[in-house]
């Protein structure tokens, strides 16, 4: 059997028919393969994902559900979006699963059309405080058609106080509350949420984006454990399958969702994608994830002590999940946006963020958020944690020593060539087949 999907003949064909983005492609495999990722956002996709993601599924339309659909020839990717749904089911306990949005930001606005009215009120995390913009951030399209009402969290140690959370929710009446956020280093109560859901007559969401794969491998808290009516993930992130989005629900929403998913968000969904989710729904399941879910944990631990032991200020002064928030203001005098340029100089990709009611514009932040599962899907455990800490503290108590960069760059460059890139085949300018 031949498969040119991303193969050297493949390659060969891009390079002679386009060599400027041939050459982007090939550095940008460097780049990943030299340098070590803490977006928590970021991940390194499983190598089957990669071939499905280049398959003949990209050709195919196949708008509908399984079944029911508008086209043609779709006996094939019935195939692949049951086994998508029925493996969401089991990983995450819910009753019904739609896998056809195409981001985690439509993902989320389908539940709030398929679930609400226009202005309904949206109870949901503050952006500083580590929300999402999905969530109802003023500056979005959602914010125009629902209400938003948010909730914050404590300081220092960044709990969320459910007595004021239920005193907002009981004066605002909510018809839907979040738990879900973007750079929050802690773990909901969702015990508790789902109290004041119950007390306010609220319908209760969490959206895991980050924590999906987390919870798929047993690290971390299902919400669906806690009665939630709906939860959403990004495919992406801990998950390590293909970018995209995936509502999980009880049964009794199943409908409403679908409904609002397709037609009422978007057309054909994209088959590609979708197969490469219900492998890595395959993928999710094995001891090997299990074990790589729980060293995300251990390796956030480790590095929080290390860089506290440091000087760093910590928001929320540690992690409970896999991301980590320093105040750099306040820890080294510099914002967030200086930190960033400099920790990339020395091989370190992070982002500059926020802090709980920042007084810095956001590109010019206080913070900077970092996470641990693109480095340990490579492999990097607890030593390597200790050795990145010892780096980064470095770079920012001297972000524009730039000797000092360039030294670090090859510390870090050294520490790559020892835990390869998952699917990049080292020393080669391609990707690694499922079969390899």
């Amino acid at each position: 059997m031949t498969n040119f999907t991303y193969s050297a003949a493949a390659l060969d064909r891009l390079q002679k028919s386009d060599a400027e983005i041939f050459d982007a492609l090939m550095h940008e495999e460097t780049r990943q393969s030299e340098g070590i990722e803490l977006i928590p956002s970021e991940n390194y996709c499983f190598p089957e994902v990669y071939a499905l993601l280049g398959s003949v599924f990209n050709n195919k339309y196949s708008e509908g559900y399984p079944g029911r659909r508008y086209y043609g020839g779709q006996e094939n990717t019935d195939t692949i979006e049951n086994l998508a749904r029925d493996r969401a089911k089991a990983v995450f306990r819910a009753g019904h699963a739609n896998v056809q949005p195409l981001s985690g930001c439509a993902m989320n606005e389908a539940v709030y059309f398929g679930l609400l009215q226009p202005g309904d009120v949206i109870l949901g995390m503050d952006l500083s405080h580590g929300g999402h913009l999905s969530h109802g951030h003023p500056v979005t399209n959602m914010a125009k058609i629902f209400k938003y009402v948010r909730y914050k969290t404590e300081q220092p140690d960044g709990h969320i106080d459910l007595d004021k959370v239920r005193a907002v929710a009981m004066e605002t009446k909510p018809k839907l509350i979040i738990c879900g956020h973007s750079s929050y280093p802690r773990e909901y109560d969702y015990a508790g949420f789902r109290k004041i859901a119950d007390e306010c007559g609220a319908l209760l969401m969490a959206d895991v984006s980050h924590l999906g794969g987390l919870i798929a491998g047993g690290a971390l808290k299902n919400p669906m454990d806690f009665g939630f009516d709906v939860m959403t993930t990004t495919t992406h992130k801990s998950l390590r399958g293909p970018r995209g989005g995936m509502i999980l629900c009880k049964k009794e929403h199943g409908a409403k969702i679908d409904k609002s998913v397709f037609p009422g968000m978007q057309g054909g969904p994209h088959m590609h994608q979708i197969a490469a989710i219900a492998t890595t729904l395959k993928l999710v399941q094995s001891q090997d994830y299990k074990n790589y879910a729980k060293q995300v944990l251990a390796n956030a631990q480790s590095l929080a002590k290390a860089l506290l032991a440091g000087g760093a200020h910590l928001v929320t002064g540690g992690t409970e999940n896999h991301l980590l928030v320093i105040n750099t203001a306040t820890g080294f005098g510099i914002t967030g946006d200086v930190a960033e340029k400099a920790l990339d100089a020395a091989g370190i990709t992070l982002n500059k963020n926020v802090i709980p009611d920042d007084p810095n514009p956001p590109m010019k932040p206080s913070g900077i958020r970092f996470g641990t599962p693109a480095a340990t899907a490579r492999g990097m455990g607890e030593a390597e944690m200790q050795q990145l800490a010892s780096i980064m503290l470095r770079v920012l108590r001297a972000p524009e020593d730039t000797a000092l960069l360039a030294k670090l760059r090859e510390e870090t460059r050294a520490m790559c060539k020892r835990f390869p890139v998952p699917g990049i085949i080292p020393g080669t300018p391609q990707t690694q087949s499922a079969a390899a």
